[in-house]
């Protein structure tokens, strides 16, 4: 094998190793909480009034319990979670609360995308949301560093 071969499976091997560079740039940054304590991500993937309303007062809980400032607490939704961020729904002015509070709503866009093609419309989500390419590789990131899983 010469040089230029050997250099060629190389740099093959490592362009199939190596993650899309933009990988984690599709991912929403953490939350900018420097004296958060705790760290939770909770996940809505039902379109479940009830448990929609779990997952809000799960997170107004945890904002009571702690102050708002020693807690970062992120929800993400995906799939027929996604329905919480629509305008219509009726918690609206609770996440919009949640939000003003510190909490952030991340939103997967690989669900908008789907019931835009399905639909042949995009559907509308508030402005609160943070839209977030993939709902699960986000709730990943997340666990990835230092957040902790909860699914009510």
């Amino acid at each position: 094998m010469t040089i230029s071969s050997t250099l060629r499976v190389v740099i093959a091997a490592l362009s199939i190793a190596a993650p899309a560079p933009d990988a984690r740039a599709q991912q929403a940054p953490l939350q900018d909480k420097p004296f958060a304590e705790h760290k939770i991500v909770l996940q809505l993937s039902d379109n479940d009034a009830r448990k929609q309303g779990l997952v809000l007062s799960v997170a107004s809980n945890l904002m009571k319990h702690y102050d708002p400032d020693k807690v970062a607490i992120e929800i993400v939704a995906f799939g027929p979670g996604i329905d919480l961020l629509r305008p219509e729904n009726p918690n609206r002015k609770m996440v919009e609360s949640l939000v003003a509070h510190g909490a952030r709503f991340d939103i997967c866009l690989n669900t908008i995308d789907t019931l835009e093609r399905e639909n042949g419309k995009r559907p509308e989500f508030i402005a609160a949301a943070t839209p977030v390419q993939v709902g699960v590789a986000q709730i990943l990131f997340l666990t990835e560093n230092g957040y902790t899983l909860v699914r009510p």
